[in-house]
């Protein structure tokens, strides 16, 4: 699949201030149409209105963990196809397990770069 810089992308994180970095960086690398939502619930709905060509989700959050939504999204048949990177300060090698036994394509520890975010982002295009 090629990375289409015009595609939407979600960026789900319950910090504002990680969501403008995040969104930041993506427009440093050339994205132009990101969306936002504070929890994993808020990105399920959104992702149930527009689709979305990659989401990019922080794990701890709450109600809904971006563990949870990964899950969600991999057993809905309608999202279950969407490119899903999830992003952590933890790099717990259980966490990591969890995360690819769900189905997610890639994970960024914090802190990380445009350098780093596009080089996952690249090989979740370059699968």
């Amino acid at each position: 699949m090629a990375l289409d810089l015009s595609m939407p992308v979600l960026v789900v994180d319950d910090y504002k201030t990680m969501i403008r970095i995040i969104r930041n960086l993506l427009k440093q690398l050339g994205f132009s149409d990101i969306d936002d939502a504070a929890d994993g619930t808020e990105a399920l709905e959104k992702m149930k209105q527009r689709k979305y060509g990659l989401v990019i989700s922080d794990w701890n959050m709450e109600p809904m963990t971006g563990y949870e939504l990964l899950k969600q999204v991999r057993s809905d048949s309608g999202l279950c196809k969407t490119p899903f990177i999830m992003v952590t300060a933890e790099s717990k090698t259980e966490n990591v397990i969890a995360a690819k036994k769900a189905g997610v394509n890639n994970y960024i520890v914090k802190p990380f770069n445009a350098q780093t975010l596009k080089g996952k982002i690249d090989a979740v295009f370059n699968d």
